[in-house]
């Protein structure tokens, strides 16, 4: 009896010792399972808020109109009031003349809440078009990516910084800007295409074109007139002949010596 407790007194520390490590395993084992837990769980939270998070959707709307009108100044007068009406401007204006046709050409921009208010209304003063195309490009999926790109460089400029103020050496310190350098040039690239994109969203194109014919177009010319213009156009022909001629006498003077010699070379070979 005294030699089974002894013995049980040998082994009770090394059970107890196995027990704790398995306690001390399963504590471990539990506590990174925690971790490893709460590091999916708030990867999904974040695929799914992602998900979930409604982004605004941008588009860029244009816009192209041309017609015929019979008053070029009373048509601007309207489509200028039109304009002022919803908040935008012209942004180029440009006109020119051909043969019997002026024409004018307008780049407006508009708020793109107003873009479809102002399209109606100028198309209620035009009876036809020669032309009218309308588009609309969706760029939300090109705004999500800079964006998100543009946050990454960000992050990562963040780091590079943090590096530079631990640079023990001018070399480091060297290597260290020379890649800010370049984040630096993709965050401005993204920063101004956003720029750009937010621009043509917020403020659609229109561009109009209005023209006008002039009674230059119901002139003809009689057949009298048309004789006396080939004989003066074949006079003129003529005088240009002549002058060409003008220009090249040295060359013919010289074809004339040659001709000479090579006669009389001729005869005396005879």
């Amino acid at each position: 009896m005294k030699s089974f407790i002894t013995l049980l007194l040998l082994f009770l520390p090394l059970m107890c010792s196995k027990e704790s490590k398995k306690i001390n395993n399963s504590e471990t084992f539990n506590y990174d399972s925690e971790i490893i837990s709460d590091v999916k769980a708030s990867s999904v939270n974040g695929i799914v808020s992602t998900r979930q998070e409604v982004y605004p959707q941008k588009t860029i709307k244009e816009s192209f109109l041309r017609f015929e009108t019979q008053d070029l100044d009373k048509t601007y007068s309207l489509i200028h009031k039109t304009i002022q009406e919803n908040k935008g401007f012209v942004q180029e204006d440009r006109s020119n003349k051909s043969y019997n046709t002026i024409t004018r050409h307008l780049t407006i921009r508009i708020p793109s809440n107003n873009f479809k208010i102002v399209l109606d209304s100028i198309s209620k003063q035009v009876s036809y078009f020669d032309a009218k195309r309308i588009s609309s490009k969706d760029v939300t999926e090109e705004f999500i990516d800079l964006e998100a790109r543009l946050k990454a460089k960000q992050t990562l400029e963040k780091r590079y910084l943090e590096l530079l103020s631990k640079a023990k050496n001018v070399k480091e310190i060297l290597e260290i800007e020379r890649e800010l350098s370049k984040i630096r040039e993709e965050i401005e690239a993204k920063q101004g295409r956003l720029k750009y994109l937010e621009n043509k969203v917020s403020l659609s194109t229109l561009d109009i074109e209005f023209y006008k014919r002039t009674s230059e177009m119901g002139v003809t010319v009689s057949y009298g007139n048309k004789m006396w213009n080939a004989i003066k156009s074949g006079f003129n022909s003529l005088s240009i002949f002549f002058i060409g001629i003008l220009h090249i006498w040295p060359f013919i003077l010289l074809l004339i010596i040659t001709v000479f010699w090579f006669r009389r070379w001729l005869k005396k070979k005879k």
